[in-house]
């Protein structure tokens, strides 16, 4: 009797893990299919791409929607600006974040319900757009760098999201420190950032994505200086003006941007942007992954 239940209980683990790897498998086709549909676009020649038909495979491969992109003026410009606004902004947006969530969190902090009340605020109200570009004109932040990172280091939600993780922080870690001798800045740093490893990883995740994907802040302080321009207002320029027909052969250098401009079509040139700035930021989420782990690591002490 017990053999029989062995035997079905080993039958019924087996149909699971099948239907289990089938449906995985299924979830990872919908998923990876639309990636490389836009991949195949992207390498396929734009006049053949009119015909449709293209699933996962280019069918007459070339590079010349990728070559009329990288034709562009400031493009170049506009890539290490991207890079450099990412990075700076995600590591004081996520420091910023940390700091101002720990001082919430905080049960000695007398103006705690206070402030956590006005940051709640800000997600339901705003000033608006134009109260928002004269609060930056008078702080001299247009045509600078750094208004691409300091109006965004400090985020409500995202220090919701890391106080509500601390709350659930043991206080005696915190109490014992003290005991010791340590000062705040020194439970802050060797203490509550290592347990906020998963937290802080996903928000830094969440400013990086918004950082990269941004343009519409240089259109609206950066657009009359070249040098400041990043890749994602440049993609859109060129995405507009080929979409409307107007992507004149004077915006690329040389003859060879010339014959790649004339050579593609919105749609091509859709696709290849669309590569173009998936792929970096999807380079991070490895990096990510890893800081999830050690997190949960170093958090697993919490218990």
């Amino acid at each position: 009797m017990k053999q029989k239940s062995t035997i079905t209980a080993k039958w019924d683990d087996r149909i699971f893990d099948t239907c289990n790897y089938i449906f995985l498998t299924l979830v990872f086709i919908v998923t990876l299919y639309p990636f490389l549909n836009v991949l195949a676009i992207s390498l396929n020649d734009s006049t053949d791409t009119v015909r449709g038909g293209i699933y996962i495979w280019p069918r007459e491969f070339t590079l010349d929607n990728y070559k009329a992109i990288f034709e562009y003026d400031y493009l170049v410009t506009g890539f290490f600006n991207s890079v450099l606004r990412t990075v700076i902004g995600t590591a004081l947006g996520v420091l910023s974040s940390a700091m101002v969530a720990f001082t919430l969190s905080r049960a000695d902090f007398q103006g705690r319900k206070f402030v956590s009340t006005i940051l709640v605020l800000t997600l339901y109200f705003s000033g608006g757009l134009i109260p928002g570009y004269m609060l930056m004109r008078e702080l001299s932040l247009i045509n600078s760098f750094w208004v691409y990172v300091l109006p965004g280091m400090v985020n409500a939600f995202n220090i919701i999201i890391v106080r509500s993780f601390m709350d659930g922080l043991p206080y005696s870690l915190q109490e014992s420190a003290k005991i010791d001798g340590a000062n705040d800045f020194s439970i802050f740093w060797r203490i509550v950032l290592p347990l906020c490893t998963p937290v802080l990883a996903t928000i830094a995740l969440f400013v990086a994505v918004g950082q990269w994907n941004s343009w519409f802040d240089t259109y609206l302080y950066n657009s009359s200086n070249p040098s400041l321009t990043t890749l994602q207002y440049e993609l859109m320029k060129i995405l507009q003006n080929t979409t409307m027909g107007a992507a004149d052969a004077n915006q690329f250098r040389g003859t060879t941007g010339e014959a790649a401009a004339a050579k593609v079509s919105p749609e091509s040139i859709k696709m290849a942007i669309s590569m173009v700035t998936i792929i970096p930021i999807l380079l991070v989420y490895p990096f990510v992954q890893r800081f999830f782990v050690q997190g949960m690591t170093l958090g697993a002490v919490k218990s």
